[in-house]
């Protein structure tokens, strides 16, 4: 009996539960509109410049059920107007894709826009049903245009399954941002912004690009968890030099944000 629970409970928990890291209401950041902002628990990337490290480690976070997940959303839609809705974010999202497929159904249900941010790194046959069903919208983390730079950011090789993920995404002809945070001498050079640019520069599906700005707000948190932070010496971005980033990015895409 116990090993039937047992196994009763994997169903459950992969299916109708979901581990997440916490919940911002009114996100303006993380989409379009107004946005319920889900983070998850769990990623397989450790980025230099994560600002929530916290989110790192799979264990940890809080199990919420998906019915539950949908009543808060619930609450909030007068909220979300024409543009608005749900982002899950992360840590990594779509480590929890089983889930989440289950999640963004009663969404769509309900009438209410879904948008995933993640890396790209995961395209299984969970998250294809996802993608393709469900999101609406995916903002596609670019890290670095090179092998090396994609490694010494997020301490993992194979920069191609993201580029895998994003013509998957463009195959289906559905919405996508990119993202791409600038970090001096690291990458934001003028090199890396046109390589980036120019192989985006056919894609039908990006509505734009957004621009994050390096900046250290989340050096504490590596510190709280006894973390070493490798780029305390890295300094943040000019004003002139996000201007002349997103002067060559205006080149390829259709609107460049500073975010």
């Amino acid at each position: 009996m116990d090993t039937l629970i047992q196994k009763l409970l994997l169903i459950k928990t992969s299916k109708n539960i979901l581990n997440v890291h916490s919940i911002e209401s009114f996100g303006t950041h993380d989409g379009p509109g107004i946005r319920l902002v889900i983070f998850l628990q769990g990623c397989k990337l450790k980025c230099l410049y994560c600002h929530n490290p916290d989110t790192i480690e799979t264990s940890g976070g809080m199990e919420y059920e998906i019915e539950d997940l949908v009543e808060i959303a619930l609450k909030m839609k007068p909220y979300f107007g024409k543009k608005g809705g749900v982002t899950v974010s992360g840590g990594e999202p779509l480590l929890q894709s089983k889930g989440l497929i289950h999640f963004f159904k009663r969404l769509k249900e309900e009438g209410i826009h879904t948008n995933i941010d993640t890396n790209g790194r995961i395209l299984n046959h969970f998250t294809v049903e996802l993608l393709d069903n469900y999101a609406d919208l995916v903002m596609l983390d670019i890290k670095s245009m090179t092998e090396d730079g994609y490694e010494f950011l997020t301490g993992m090789r194979n920069k191609e399954t993201t580029f895998t993920f994003a013509a998957h995404r463009e195959a289906s002809g559905k919405k996508m941002w990119l993202r791409y945070v600038l970090i001096p001498e690291i990458t934001n050079k003028p090199e890396l912004l046109h390589a980036m640019g120019e192989y985006f520069k056919d894609y039908k599906t990006i509505e734009k690009i957004e621009i994050q700005p390096y900046h250290k707000l989340g050096i504490h948190k590596w510190e709280s968890l006894g973390w070493e932070y490798k780029l305390k010496d890295a300094r943040e971005n000019t004003e002139k030099e996000i201007e002349e980033a997103s002067a060559i990015l205006s080149k390829y895409f259709k609107e460049v944000k500073i975010n």
